[in-house]
């Protein structure tokens, strides 16, 4: 095993290994494709990873979210389009999907009435910002709630093989 790091400000890709308790090498070993150096590269931010290598140490680390990281902050294209996707309780995240799914509810007459022609009028698009405002919050909590679930997998608390009989 390898000496623990002192260093201040590790990045989440460093974090998260810490958190299995590997050292480098070992998270080398079990990723098989990314070397120690390299993976002293990444967490020392002297190298951007590569989306494959996030992938592999998101399965590696158990931890789901360095993919939403990975996007929402380093690829040029995420950064641009994919919001960051906090962690955040069961409850927290039913709570905050149906106060926006309530929201909607009393806005989905305007939305027709807006959409009904095909166009958009001036005076229609304060309506019309403020529910597409709604709809992002509920596509961000429908993320997190993929997310939860995709850390309750990883964390063994919930079996995905299971899921996958329930589903068929």
């Amino acid at each position: 095993m390898g000496r623990k790091s002192l260093k201040e400000n590790k990045n989440i890709y460093q974090l998260s290994r810490e958190d299995m308790n590997y050292s480098r090498e070992t998270a080398a070993e079990k990723l098989g494709f990314i070397s120690s150096d390299r993976i002293e590269k990444i967490e020392n931010e002297k190298t951007l990873p590569h989306p494959e290598e996030i992938l592999a140490m998101a399965n590696c680390y158990k931890t789901p979210s360095l993919c939403n990281y990975f996007c929402s902050h380093e690829c040029p294209i995420g950064i641009e389009y994919v919001p960051e996707i906090k962690t955040k309780e069961l409850s927290q995240i039913t709570l905050e999907m149906l106060a926006t799914l309530n929201k909607l509810v009393h806005e989905k007459e305007r939305l027709i009435e807006i959409t009904v022609d095909g166009e958009l009028s001036e005076d229609e698009l304060p309506d019309f910002l403020k529910i597409k405002e709604e709809l992002k919050k509920m596509a961000l909590a429908i993320d997190s709630l993929n997310l939860w679930l995709d850390q309750t997998i990883a964390s063994g608390k919930l079996d995905k093989n299971l899921m996958s009989d329930i589903k068929s």
